[in-house]
């Protein structure tokens, strides 16, 4: 039998992947402190990230797997679920919900059909230059996007910041999503099929934008929310 648990390295430490299962958590938990008990020197003092896929889990769950974690000089500090009961609880204790990589993001947010609203991904910090996000749905960057950081959406992108960067709204032809800044400078910006760059005008006086795409061409307008 395929063993439930998967680790991996990535660059801001460990990533835990639970694979779908019946396993209750209780036990699920056992086996994960198994597999970090038999190799504590290796573990210790890691910073590790959680992916649970699907799976909904509870608050109390989360930080008893914290508790343990720690106890053995582990930081949990991120999980990853598409699950709106597990995303909920990890929020409520200060975890992160996505992982920003060198490579890609990692996440699949999903909403159940009572709930309101669409599902998006929040980024509480600036992009550096080397960072990619890439997600399904909506991205929002609360911090700047710096020159060669880069995002791709099947959504909007709405960055409370600067964006220098490059970034691709509606990337899965969505024609109708627009991309959003405070100071609207990137390095280039597609929607859907359509592609522009910024214009090299260092006269410019920085202003909230919005990006669309209107008879066939992308228009930048003042963003008025």
């Amino acid at each position: 039998m395929d063993d439930p648990i998967a680790i991996k390295g990535i660059r801001e430490g460990l990533l835990v992947t639970i694979k779908p299962d019946n396993t209750e958590w209780t036990e699920t938990t056992a086996r994960l402190t198994s597999r970090i008990d038999e190799k504590r020197a290796f573990f210790k003092g890691a910073r590790v990230a959680l992916d649970v896929g699907d799976r909904p889990v509870r608050q109390h769950e989360l930080d008893n797997l914290r508790a343990i974690l720690t106890r053995r000089e582990i930081t949990l500090w991120a999980v990853v679920s598409s699950s709106v009961t597990t995303q909920g609880a990890a929020r409520n204790l200060g975890l992160e919900t996505a992982l920003v990589t060198g490579n890609e993001q990692l996440e699949a947010p999903t909403l159940n059909s009572e709930e309101r609203g669409e599902p998006g991904v929040l980024i509480p910090r600036t992009l550096r230059s080397g960072l990619k996000v890439r997600s399904q749905s909506h991205v929002i960057v609360f911090g700047d996007v710096n020159p060669g950081a880069e995002i791709v959406a099947g959504g909007n992108i709405i960055v409370w910041g600067k964006l220098r960067g490059i970034v691709h709204a509606g990337a899965n032809g969505d024609e109708e999503a627009v991309v959003c800044a405070l100071d609207l400078a990137p390095t280039q910006l597609r929607i859907a099929g359509y592609i522009t760059v910024s214009p090299n005008d260092k006269r410019r006086k920085p202003q909230p934008e919005m990006a669309s795409v209107q008879q066939g061409r992308i228009v930048a307008e003042a963003w008025k929310g």
